[in-house]
């Protein structure tokens, strides 16, 4: 086992702790034949809105898909500015050119990867409609600033908290300070379904009743449409699975909690020169650890040695927004945002999920270490 590939992420180790629940929950689901609006989304609905501190939650077909929906129930169109980060998915600048407005992007902060909040007012202008700060792999960006510029600004705030359900912020869990907080359950999320899922929570019930008409094709009572929507639906199936998980997602925080205060140990016990991605404490914030990142300089020799180890890696992400060729026509040059295009030549992703055993982990250090030493050498010899 000790020898076999390390990856990435293993979702069957979680399946099978929780095969029993599970299968009955899909099977009520079956035998119920309500796929579509069942209970069972009603009752995540109100799960999630307790666990994440607001007062209505919205599930909906995908995280990209609760970003999307947002944008639409806050009247965000054609020629408006949202401010966001140009290092994140894709789905976060995609929404918003989805729906005709324009990414308006601020650098990173270079400790944390979140938006970098003192570069924010210089890029709001009249045409600024809302605020898109991303939390991410699992931690807040700073909010309090955020929240200050746009009161005085009169702008929404959109929480892309696709990896961050049950991060918090002093006290206050991702996606419930904002105007609106999107959710991702995909599969590799910290709390995923058995497909494509996502969620919108907010404190505001009438952007919450207008976010449930747009979701289902602006329609109320069927077949009567008093705006125009999509189908942004989440399916019955998905929704019970994620009752089953959410009961379990502050234990298995606690172990990716544990397994990132291991690796650090271990890395900084090998002398590695790779830096984890982690708030400064002042921040007090929990950091739920979507994913664990360090950098480093010459990423892809160590991704290479990682990979003859038979260790997994991703690169959270390789190309920022405003780099990419659907983005061309916004004129981004490189240069432009400097941090975040350091961070996505030098961020590299660890193994992380709850199960993973620390002797694997150690295994994935010592490997590290051992190409940054094979590169000690090298270096001494050439000199």
């Amino acid at each position: 086992m000790d020898n076999g590939t390390i990856p990435m992420l293993d979702l069957k180790i979680q399946y099978q702790s929780l095969k029993t629940e599970l299968d009955a929950a899909i099977m009520r689901v079956i035998e119920s034949a309500q796929f579509i609006n069942g209970p069972d989304v009603e009752a995540l609905e109100q799960d999630v809105a307790r666990y994440c501190g607001a007062n209505h939650c919205i599930g909906v077909s995908s995280g990209s898909d609760a970003l999307l929906v947002s944008l639409m129930a806050l009247d965000i169109g054609q020629g408006d500015e949202v401010v966001t980060t140009p290092y994140t998915f894709f789905a976060t600048a995609g929404a918003i050119a989805r729906v005709g407005a324009i990414p308006v992007f601020v650098d990173i902060d270079p400790v944390t990867f979140n938006i970098d909040t003192k570069a924010i007012d210089a890029k709001i202008t009249p045409r600024t409609k809302a605020i898109m700060p991303v939390h991410l792999f699992g931690q807040c960006a700073e909010m309090d600033p955020i929240m200050k510029i746009a009161d005085r600004h009169k702008l929404a705030v959109i929480e892309d908290a696709a990896q961050a359900i049950g991060s918090e912020y002093k006290g206050r869990r991702a996606g419930s300070m904002g105007t609106v907080g999107c959710y991702s359950f995909f599969p590799s999320k910290n709390l995923g379904c058995f497909g494509d899922g996502g969620a919108v929570v907010t404190q505001d019930r009438e952007l919450a009743d207008k976010i449930r008409l747009l979701r289902n094709h602006g329609a109320h009572p069927k077949y009567f449409h008093k705006i125009v929507g999509g189908n942004f639906r989440l399916d019955t199936i998905h929704a019970a699975v994620l009752r089953v998980k959410l009961k379990h997602l502050d234990n298995w925080t606690l172990g990716r909690q544990q397994g990132a205060a291991y690796y650090t140990a271990a890395l900084s016990k090998y002398g590695v020169q790779g830096r984890f991605v982690e708030a400064p404490k002042v921040m007090q914030s929990r950091h739920i650890f979507n994913q664990y990142v360090i950098r480093c300089d010459d990423r892809e020799t160590l991704r290479e040695h990682l990979k003859r180890d038979k260790i997994t890696t991703e690169v959270y992400y390789p190309q920022a927004m405003h780099l990419q060729e659907c983005f061309a026509y916004l004129g981004g040059r490189p240069g432009e945002f400097p941090e975040s295009e350091r961070a996505a030549q030098t961020s590299l992703a660890l193994p992380m999920y709850p199960e993973l055993p620390n002797a694997q982990r150690d295994r994935i250090v010592r490997s590290i270490a051992a190409c940054y030493e094979a590169a000690s050498q090298t270096t001494r010899r050439a000199a």
